[in-house]
């Protein structure tokens, strides 16, 4: 059974990304002498928080999807070693970039060493899974959508292990439905990205 686990997103010097550190400040709680009140064993949810889940959609079997319960795809023409993204412009329009808005992701069924950040052109950090970017499909209208899924011949659907899903697409009136054999699933977002054939 997949256990939801949170870790801290963190980058290589090599993309010259750094982790966002914990808010400290002139409010910094001490605890008072005698036993005074402890603080709470986890932190208020951060809004902007990734949440990455291994959810089944469709023929596809079992594919990331984001805290929405959208597909995740990766690009053949981005790089996983060394990881970089070649999805820009009007590219990451129709294939918007899964970007690291927090300092921290709730994983769902995906390794925890699978999940990485880097730079993009931009200046935005971007989620990969086993080194390659990941993306939103644009015309994906729906949790358990997959319209992406093949598109010329270089979109695909990443799975937890960062490798292309194998199927049909998923989605529209076709019922492309996530679903999963033991539980609902649960959101996830992670795409790969890639630059061209878009």
């Amino acid at each position: 059974m997949n256990r939801t686990r949170v870790i801290v997103l963190a980058a290589s010097a090599a993309f010259g990304l750094a982790t966002v550190a914990a808010c400290g400040g002139n409010g910094a709680q001490t605890p008072a002498a005698g036993g005074g009140q402890t603080q709470p064993p986890s932190q208020p949810a951060d809004p902007n928080q990734v949440k990455l889940t291994a959810t089944t959609v469709g023929q596809l079997g079992q594919v990331v999807t984001d805290s929405t319960g959208m597909t995740l795809y990766r690009f053949d023409g981005d790089t996983a070693n060394p990881p970089a993204s070649n999805c820009n412009d009007q590219c990451a329009k129709t294939w918007p970039p899964e970007l690291a808005t927090s300092s921290t992701a709730t994983l769902d069924g995906i390794d925890q060493s699978a999940v990485g950040v880097i730079l993009r052109k931009d200046g935005t950090k971007q989620i990969t899974i086993n080194g390659w970017a990941v993306y939103r499909y644009a015309k994906d209208a729906a949790p358990g959508d997959a319209k992406g899924q093949g598109l010329m011949q270089k979109w695909f659907a990443v799975t937890p292990q960062g490798k292309k899903a194998a199927g049909a697409p998923a989605g529209g009136n076709a019922g492309g439905a996530a679903s999963s054999s033991s539980k609902p699933a649960a959101p996830t977002t992670t795409v790969d990205s890639g630059a061209g054939g878009y």
